[in-house]
């Protein structure tokens, strides 16, 4: 089958930071499927990976990505949700190949059926971030369903993929008041256009949201050192943050520790990777939010797609991504 790897992790702008090559189509385990790839999408992890995952020359290329819609063409022996012809969405798991390829296996129970109501590149953008977002709001921290009448919640880089569905998410399925942050006039306007209440400008948090212990909950997808000392600023007693950046430098957490206030990691791979018990469930969310997408309560963030299994394409997206002006996400049609 043909895939776009690398051998080294480089530049984006060098000749061999992506090649394309042919290697042998994946079998399926007992309890995998094995998908022929329609689209994909690009997310922050891909090229962070990229840029660090092969600091000597690999002996063979490494495939990424992990955000994919295609077509179940082989089930393993133990597989009972899918057949032979389904169309599929999932993110995957982060320790096997990517969905750069023709081909991918994956875990029955990290995958679901496709919305009915988008089409191959609307569907391929959207299960990483949901995930990531569904797990943040209601895994997390915990937030119930149909709560939060008098409360609040500030999502940091609600413009980007995973900040554009927790916008959503949350008008959707709570009562919580979103303030979302954004610092460019149009990445402004998409977040008010996906619902947000609220919109302030994350570089100057001191300024528009100058009220300490005002907020209830934070969704931080954008850069937890940077903003640290605000969010502990202004987060309420007993209330929670949630991560996905790792930090860049150390960060003090006591200084969440005498408003009792709970942190937490998110890390949408941490269920595949260590093949917890409560791995089911990116499939149950995946499957859950598929009826809200079929019932048009949800919308895809779609906003940019390219096309081919090209390593000029994942060159092109890459870049994109890597300079921080990108709104929603970006897929690759194959």
């Amino acid at each position: 089958m043909k895939a776009v790897g690398f051998k080294k992790s480089l530049p984006i702008e060098e000749e061999n930071s992506f090649i394309e090559f042919e290697t042998e189509q994946p079998r399926p385990e007992p309890k995998d499927i094995m998908v022929r790839i329609q689209a994909v999408s690009v997310n922050p992890v891909d090229y962070k990976i990229r840029q660090s995952a092969a600091k000597e020359v690999l002996d063979t290329p490494k495939i990424i990505g992990w955000d994919a819609a295609g077509i179940v063409q082989d089930v393993g022996a133990e597989v009972t949700m899918f057949q032979k012809g389904d169309e599929v969405w999932y993110s995957g798991d982060l320790t096997r190949p990517g969905c750069n390829a023709e081909y991918q296996v994956v875990d029955e129970r990290l995958v679901s059926l496709k919305p009915k109501n988008l089409n191959w590149q609307e569907a391929a953008a959207m299960p990483l971030t949901t995930l990531t977002a569904w797990e943040c709001i209601f895994d997390r921290m915990h937030i119930s369903r149909d709560s939060g009448e008098d409360k609040n919640i500030l999502i940091i880089g609600g413009a980007g993929g995973v900040g554009s569905i927790a916008i959503q998410l949350l008008k959707k399925l709570t009562k919580l008041e979103v303030i979302a942050t954004a610092s460019r006039k149009e990445t402004a306007d998409w977040c008010k256009e996906l619902g947000a209440d609220k919109v302030v400008n994350h570089y100057e948090l001191d300024k528009e949201l100058p009220e300490e212990n005002s907020i209830h909950y934070i969704l931080n997808f954008a850069d937890t050192s940077g903003h640290w000392e605000n969010m502990a600023r202004l987060i309420a007693p007993e209330g929670a943050i949630s991560c996905v950046v790792n930090t860049t430098e150390k960060v003090d957490l006591n200084l969440l520790k005498n408003k009792s206030v709970s942190f937490h990691w998110e890390l949408m791979f941490t269920r595949p990777k260590f093949q917890t018990s409560s791995r089911i469930r990116q499939h149950e969310i995946l499957d859950e939010t598929r009826k809200l997408f079929e019932s048009e309560q949800l919308k895809t963030t779609l906003e940019k797609h390219f096309e081919g299994l090209k390593a000029g394409t994942f060159k092109e997206v890459h870049k994109l991504q890597e300079s921080g002006e990108s709104i929603g996400k970006n897929v690759i049609v194959f």
